[in-house]
């Protein structure tokens, strides 16, 4: 019982070495020349005009937030649709994909009042 958790320990220790030697190595035995041209922001191969610092509206970030959670949402779909074909899951996971698109449905439906999809 004790071995297990000299184990741990041990572990436990080791682990900062692991994403740190990386980062030492190559500060160690990387190249350095910095100059002018290689500190400039690249963006898609446009120089940028400007402060790189431009404020964003909450709207797009929320909207996003929405789209990957329904991205994730529909993940939980596809296993579902793939056994209904089993005649032991029959009303029950039609209930249940029914119940699961009612609450999405409540989420675009309050995020919609919200002001959310107003651009």
């Amino acid at each position: 019982m004790q071995a297990d958790w000299q184990y741990i320990a041990v572990f436990v220790a080791l682990s900062p070495i692991f994403p740190l030697a990386p980062v030492v190595l190559n500060r160690l035995l990387g190249p350095h020349r910095p100059n002018p041209i290689k500190q400039q922001t690249y963006e898609c191969g446009i120089d940028t005009v400007g402060s790189a610092w431009v404020r964003f509206g909450v709207s797009y970030y929320l909207f996003a937030l929405i789209f990957v959670a329904f991205e994730v949402d529909i993940l939980y779909l596809l296993p579902v649709a793939l056994v209904y074909d089993d005649p032991a899951f029959g009303w029950r996971a039609l209930a249940e994909i029914a119940m699961f698109l009612l609450i999405l449905s409540l989420a675009i439906v309050f995020a919609w009042k919200k002001g959310v999809m107003r651009w």
